[in-house]
């Protein structure tokens, strides 16, 4: 937000979507972002009395933009992807703090508390708008959501045509829209706050360096093998799979396969085997990276090799009501990120959708006769496909 817009705010008054405050109070600031986030969005401006009257702050302003960012990054229970600004007036500093929409797992809460915007204040929300609010959330999807501490740049725009291409869309037809409206109309950016900012499917599956962004730091893969059965301090090698999803997934891979082979003895041979096969595990991993909740900002999906089985753990339980029992029957397919679906689709890592788990048991059963494990924790928020090391079948 520029400081035209919030002088524009300014002359509307207080409201909705607008806070003024006269000094900075952290509960009072926090408690209108959270209200906000948790709305349709809004601005705190600092500097400004109730009466709309720029009166300005003398404090350092530098100390207070580090107040700010503090209070985006931990005042609520996730944080907040807002953005900060500050203009120098004559009677002293104006700051701003513009605030997006929000939407995870459930409301997010300020001191433990859930808050909302009501009026021209910051209150808690009845027992019917709280049920209101949570019936809302499973009707929103983190994969849309923009990331605003991102621009345009943020997207591969070679990777982009590359993308269209492998879908059978000429990029050479003239004439071409252009690129901001191409990006728009493939979801992979949108428009907020008077600005494009990628969405977080176009992030992760065509941006540069999808990992720097506040709010997207741990959606990647954490690689660990384990000198024993347990987790534990020995851990013999790490490894973080990062950049977009088909990336990680290749790097994970990667990293699998640096770790060797296993020496079996069989009387006087010692044929070296795998520790799983290789097409089980991609999918398992695929799997994990794209029914992931990307709600979830401070998990990353877990990638375990020990000594007797491996283990693959995705934030999240299973979406949209689909059973363990499903996912093993090859059951209808519902993803909770659909592009993101789609994408790893066109790259080749997926053939069919809703094949995936008949097609790692079967493997598996061929392999060493042992059936692969599948775990939804609802209450841990976590889905975890688990593999047994035994000898392979003759």
């Amino acid at each position: 937000m520029e400081w035209l817009e919030v002088q524009e705010r300014v002359a509307a008054g207080k409201g909705r979507n607008t806070e003024f405050r006269s000094r900075f109070d952290a509960g009072a600031v926090g408690k209108a972002i959270c209200a906000f986030a948790n709305g349709s969005g809004g601005a705190v401006v600092l500097g400004v009395d109730d009466s709309g009257e720029i009166i300005g702050v003398r404090e350092d302003p530098e100390d207070l933009q580090e107040r700010f960012t503090t209070l985006l990054r931990s005042g609520c229970s996730a944080p907040v992807l807002g953005t900060c600004g500050r203009h120098r007036t004559r009677d002293g500093w104006v700051h701003w703090i513009t605030v997006p929409r929000m939407r995870g797992f459930g409301p997010l809460r300020h001191r433990g508390r859930v808050w909302i915007r009501r009026e021209r204040g910051s209150v808690e929300p009845s027992s019917s708008e709280l049920q209101k609010m949570f019936q809302a959330l499973g009707f929103i999807f983190a994969e849309s959501q923009v990331i605003l501490d991102a621009g345009v740049d943020a997207v591969d725009f070679n990777r982009f045509q590359s993308f269209l291409e492998s879908r059978g869309i000429d990029v050479a037809f003239d004439p071409q829209p252009e690129i901001e409206t191409d990006l728009r109309n493939h979801r992979v950016i949108d428009r907020c706050q008077r600005r494009h900012h990628p969405t977080l499917y176009g992030l992760m599956v065509l941006g540069r360096d999808p990992q720097r962004y506040l709010g997207t730091t741990n959606f990647f893969i954490q690689c660990v093998a384990y000198a024993g059965s347990e987790r534990g301090p020995r851990e013999y090698s790490i490894s973080d799979a990062t950049g977009t999803i088909d990336r990680q997934v290749e790097s994970a891979m990667t990293w699998f396969q640096s770790l060797g082979r296993r020496e079996v003895y069989r009387g006087l041979y010692r044929p070296d085997l795998t520790f799983v096969p290789k097409r089980a595990l991609q999918e398992a991993l695929v799997n994990a990276v794209i029914h992931r909740d990307y709600a979830i900002t401070g998990s990353k999906v877990m990638f375990e090799v020990f000594d007797s089985h491996i283990e693959i753990t995705s934030p999240g339980s299973l979406p949209n009501c689909i059973t363990v029992e499903q996912v093993k029957g090859g059951g209808g397919p519902r993803s909770r990120n659909e592009s993101m679906a789609n994408a790893m689709m066109v790259h080749g890592f997926m053939e069919q959708r809703g094949r995936g788990w008949p097609l790692i048991r079967n493997q598996m059963r061929e392999f060493n006769g042992s059936e692969p494990e599948l775990t939804n924790d609802t209450s841990g928020r976590f889905v975890r496909a688990s593999f047994r090391l035994d000898e392979p079948t003759a």
